[in-house]
């Protein structure tokens, strides 16, 4: 109520400022009636500064490139996130093409055809020729961009599950996330948030034979080359999994079950091969030796950074947001199987 009365009296004080401003020009008397009537000068500078301004937009966006290129991800982890960038780069070079012409278009013309004294513009009412050219050459590149994106999505989502699809749960909850594998059966036994309790950190349905199996992790491994489906669920709001290097996300809806699938194709450790990949890890490990050099007695000292694929959370979920992520890393089947061998099953867990 304190915050609604404080607003209410800022909008106040300023509609009196206002009305007081428009007291004192009554109070100027008569004034000439041409006074708000751009003349010859400033027509002329407004058109010098149309021209300026488009070219300060292009060096804005060439020192942005030149600056920023190197925080893009590096390629695709998985097999569909190659289509998933090829659409990005066609895309993004259509925009780039056509904001750069409309730009220079837009900006010059406003200054080669600036008011002059005693000089009236030239306009058609109307022109059906210019019209359908106008409107038909967008309607084709936007129609071709939206079908390329339907056919690519389509490819991406209409994944049928075989004999050799690892399925995986994504449990997300204020601030963390969980990942629950189906064991030998290949099938997750059945949830609810309502079964929470102790150990029971996802609400598995303990008397279900297909929960006998399920592995319960913090740290997400996926064998490279294999396809995953993920299932996904949330126990409070709504969160997104987004794994940026694979090129994926869904969100996590409570009270329903989301999907997406994708098979790892570059393992953690050939990622970490990347050139990209440690450039990037040599600049932050910089960043982080120069804050400890200059920290005082009393802050944290950063521990030198190494690359890992991570899970992280793509929705404004609560104030602790930011730190809810999971570490993912992509092995070979062989080093799969040896971790999976280690990790206790459900039954073996609500028994301890």
């Amino acid at each position: 109520m304190t915050a609604f009365l404080v607003v209410l009296v800022i909008i106040l004080f300023g509609v009196a400022v206002m009305q007081m401003g428009k007291i004192f020009q009554l109070s100027k008397g008569k004034q000439d009636s041409n006074a708000q009537i751009a003349n010859d000068k400033d027509n002329n500078v407004n058109g010098w500064l149309m021209l300026a301004f488009v070219l300060f937009i292009y060096g804005i966006a060439i020192f942005s490139f030149a600056a920023y290129w190197d925080v893009l991800l590096p390629e695709s982890a998985s097999e569909h996130g190659v289509g998933i960038d090829q659409l990005w780069l066609i895309s993004m070079a259509l925009i780039f093409v056509v904001g750069i012409i409309t730009q220079w278009l837009l900006h010059y013309f406003a200054f080669k055809y600036r008011g002059r004294q005693g000089q009236r513009a030239t306009f058609f009412a109307d022109n059906d020729k210019l019209e359908f050219i106008w409107t038909i050459i967008p309607v084709i590149v936007l129609a071709g961009l939206i079908i390329y994106g339907l056919f690519t999505w389509t490819e991406i989502m209409n994944v049928e599950e075989d004999e050799d699809t690892l399925v995986v749960e994504l449990y997300a909850y204020q601030f963390d996330w969980r990942a629950r594998y189906a064991g030998a059966d290949r099938t997750l036994g059945e949830a609810n948030v309502r079964l929470i309790e102790g150990a029971n950190q996802l609400g598995v349905d303990a008397s279900d034979p297909n929960a006998q199996d399920d592995v319960v992790v913090n740290e997400l491994h996926l064998p490279v080359g294999k396809k995953v489906l993920f299932k996904m669920r949330s126990q409070d709001v709504l969160h997104s999994a987004y794994m940026p290097h694979f090129r994926a996300q869904m969100n996590c809806v409570p009270g329903m079950i989301t999907q997406f699938a994708f098979t790892p194709s570059i393992t953690t450790e050939e990622m970490r091969e990347n050139e990209e990949v440690v450039d990037k890890v040599k600049r932050i490990n910089d960043i982080r030796r120069e804050k400890n050099q200059n920290m005082g007695p009393d802050d944290e000292v950063l521990e030198p950074y190494t690359f890992d694929y991570m899970l992280l959370c793509n929705k404004i979920c609560g104030n602790n947001h930011y730190n809810m992520q999971m570490k993912i890393v992509v092995e070979t089947q062989e080093e799969y199987d040896a971790w999976m061998a280690e990790q206790a099953t459900l039954a073996q867990t609500l028994k301890q």
